[in-house]
């Protein structure tokens, strides 16, 4: 039986390159447009999320407002920025939240730290973490209430040097058989409570709002609650 020759063409490097270039293409064109065609979704589901874990940490009863609208920006310890959210009653801040984060055993732990408006904590929760399961993933509501301990303590209740575990001479208890993690957390904490106490007047200003005037030849005035 005879085989059927194969055009010259096809043995050539270039053509094969050809081939493999365009086959990549239409792969990278495929990848982007199923990027584009979920994007909104996981945004609007990472948006969701998000709200969940906010209404954790600060009670849906202080506030009026969109807590993912207008949120404030400032300059993290770490240089980076950090976004706050803010709840208001009218255009006066009751509440605000942030992320923080601490070193644990297996690395970073995040964090959403919720405060009052005179920096008295409303709730803290664990966003994400790298820690033994059944030693040091006690931080989890789902797995304990050690961390629902920190509500309604401040930055000066217990004064600041005492912002450490017992082991290091401070007043919070570790884990049974895990201190890193506790420390790691407790420092998070005391990092973001001194956040609050450096940018306070800042984090607790009345919301500012943008007013329409009725002469269109002027542009929008701000005004400010007294």
């Amino acid at each position: 039986m005879t085989s059927i020759a194969q055009p010259s063409y096809r043995k050539r490097i270039g053509y094969q390159a050809g081939l493999l270039g365009g086959f990549t293409l239409i792969a990278a064109a495929l990848l982007v447009m199923g990027d584009i065609a979920t994007r909104d979704t996981i945004a609007l589901r990472k948006a969701e999320d998000l709200k969940a874990s906010l209404a954790e940490v600060i009670p849906p009863a202080i506030h009026d407002n969109d807590l993912l609208a207008d949120p404030l920006t400032l300059e993290g310890p770490d240089g980076e920025t950090l976004i706050v959210y803010r709840a208001l009653q009218g255009l006066q801040v009751t509440g605000l939240a942030y992320r923080i984060s601490g070193v644990g055993y297996g690395g970073k732990i995040e964090l959403l730290l919720g405060l009052d408006a005179t920096g008295t904590i409303l709730g803290t929760r664990v966003l994400s973490h790298a820690e033994t399961p059944g030693l040091g993933d006690k931080m989890e509501v789902a797995k304990g209430d050690w961390i629902l301990g920190f509500d309604g303590l401040s930055l000066g209740n217990p004064p600041a040097e005492r912002w450490a575990v017992k082991k290091d001479g401070g007043d919070f208890d570790q884990f049974t058989g895990a201190t890193i993690t506790p420390r790691g957390i407790v420092g998070a904490l005391r990092g973001g409570l001194e956040l609050f106490a450096k940018h306070r007047d800042t984090l607790t200003a009345n919301a500012v709002v943008q007013v329409d005037t009725p002469d269109l030849a002027r542009s929008p005035v701000t005004t400010r609650q007294p």
